[in-house]
């Protein structure tokens, strides 16, 4: 079986929406996404709204952290970059596969507007997982195969 693809979600503070992606990830998509988080210009510390939306929903994230770019954590080479900074990904990420989505930073903002960003942001790492799942359906021929084989 392929190894889960290397995915780095990257927001500006590494404080809630970048968390929140990782902790999606873990959770929903272990098999096709080894997620880590990373900051633009970190924070050093997780929102506790952050914690509180992901504990509503059975998700614990008691070992991750708000960390920079440049952590020892963070895989070298990433195979996609998920940018959620509103810094166009092009003048971050040169020659890195990468994708800009657009989602409204929670921070500061009251607990509704944090479980609203969480929704946006779930539908979009469930978007990914199925894709990349997709990806090794059409990249492996015995998986092929066995989907047309009559039953």
């Amino acid at each position: 079986m392929p190894e889960p693809a290397k995915i780095l979600f990257v927001c500006v503070g590494n404080a809630c929406r970048s968390q929140m992606a990782e902790a999606l990830a873990r959770h929903l998509a272990s098999d096709v996404i080894e997620a880590s988080s990373a900051g633009v210009s970190p924070l050093g510390h997780i929102e506790p709204r952050t914690r509180q939306v992901l504990l509503e929903r059975g998700i614990a994230i008691e070992n991750q952290y708000s960390k920079g770019l440049r952590d020892e954590s963070i895989p070298l080479s990433p195979a996609r970059i998920i940018n959620m900074s509103g810094i166009p990904g092009a003048s971050l990420f040169s020659g890195t596969e990468f994708e800009d989505w657009r989602v409204e930073d929670p921070f500061g903002d009251d607990v509704a507007t944090y479980r609203r960003i969480c929704d946006d942001i779930e539908a979009r790492v469930r978007d990914l997982a199925a894709r990349l799942r997709e990806q090794l359906e059409t990249s492996n021929p015995k998986r092929r195969a066995r989907k047309t084989e009559p039953a």
